[in-house]
Order: structure tokens, then C-alpha cells, then sequence
């Protein structure tokens, strides 16, 4: 018989036994699982902390839920989103609350992290520079090909529209001229696809 380590909704295991799925969430919740004796259920709401799971190398995000509050997530890079991924999850992204929450982690330990690749946001940074001190900045990839890509979305609208006005005023001469406007193809420039 094999052992599977993936995860199973307690709604798959109800069906297959036959039983209330919210009774056996209940159940799980109540007696089956050690829910009642975590010592992070008081403030599980706010926020989450794994130090165990800290790494010397660390992503800093933040991320809405289904209700719409805002959480900052810090996670191992080297677990790769499995289990032992989440250092800590904090509710908001004031940069005050989340470092209160980080310098629950003893200073040795927020000394060890080399690196934490995060967005251009200025509290992520803030968050990064307060709490981990020796970590250096990496801005994620994709904010760098966003902001690349909006500057040149930016002067390409720009030579649109001097395009746009090139036109026009052609177009108002000949109209002053008494001429009927025909757009002369042959006379643009062709651009090479050459790099």
C-alpha cells in the first residue's frame, strides 16, 4: 500500500465515509487536531509566526484574500511554496505593524538573512531595512519588466501621437490648398526589425 503525502479536503474524506462535511470539519477542529492547544490561536488573525521556517533567503509580498484585507507574507525562497514556505503572515501592510511582529524573531536569527527579494513598494523596503539588517534588497523581475514595459508604453503613445498631428497637419494643408488628402505610404520611412 502507498502512502500519499498530498492534501485532501475534509469534504472529500466526509463523502467517501458517508458523513456531514461540517461535522466533520467540526470534529477535526475540536478533538482531532491540536487547534485548541496552539500558541498562536489568540492572535492567528492579525498574524503568524514560524521562525523556524526563517531562511537566508526570504520573497516579501503582500496579498488579498476573498474578504479583501491586505496580508504580508514572508516566505523561505528555498522551500519553494511547499511545507516549512511560510515564515510569517501578518495582517496590513503598515510597515510598523509588520516590523513589530518581525523583532519577534530574535535579532541572531534576522541577522542570517543574506537577501529578500520583494516589489518597489517603499514600506517593503522600509519592512526589509528594520528588520533584517544584513539582508540585501532584490526587486522582483516582474516589477522591473512592468516598469520597463509602461515606459515604453509611454513613448509609444508619445510618437503616436506626434504621428496623429503629423497627419493632421498634412491633412489641413492640402484641405487650405483646395487639394483632395491622399496618405503617401511610399514616402515613410520602413524600419528594420534588425536589433
Amino acid at each position: 500500500m502507498s502512502v500519499s503525502n498530498n492534501a485532501t479536503s475534509t469534504s472529500t474524506v466526509a463523502n467517501f465515509y458517508g458523513v456531514n462535511p461540517r461535522s466533520l470539519q467540526r470534529q477535526y477542529k475540536d478533538y482531532l487536531s491540536d487547534f485548541k492547544a496552539w500558541d498562536q490561536q489568540k492572535h492567528a488573525t492579525d498574524w503568524l509566526l514560524f521562525t523556524k521556517n526563517l531562511g537566508t533567503h526570504l520573497s516579501l509580498d503582500e496579498t488579498a484574500f476573498s474578504n479583501g484585507d491586505l496580508y504580508t507574507i514572508i516566505t523561505n525562497k528555498l522551500a519553494k511554496g511547499k511545507k516549512g514556505a511560510i515564515v510569517a503572515m501578518i495582517k496590513g501592510t503598515k510597515a510598523e505593524v509588520v516590523i513589530k511582529i518581525l523583532h519577534k524573531i530574535p535579532l541572531k536569527h534576522r541577522k542570517k538573512v543574506m537577501e529578500v527579494t520583494l516589489d518597489m513598494a517603499g514600506n517593503m523596503g522600509l519592512i526589509v531595512k528594520k528588520s533584517f539588517p544584513n539582508a540585501a534588497l532584490v526587486i522582483d523581475r516582474f516589477h522591473v519588466q512592468k516598469l520597463a514595459l509602461d515606459a515604453l508604453q509611454e513613448i509609444r503613445i508619445k510618437h503616436r501621437w506626434e504621428a496623429i498631428d503629423a497627419e493632421n497637419d498634412a491633412i489641413e494643408n492640402t484641405r487650405n490648398k483646395s487639394l483632395k488628402y491622399t496618405q503617401n505610404y511610399y514616402l515613410m520611412e520602413i524600419l528594420s526589425n534588425n536589433y
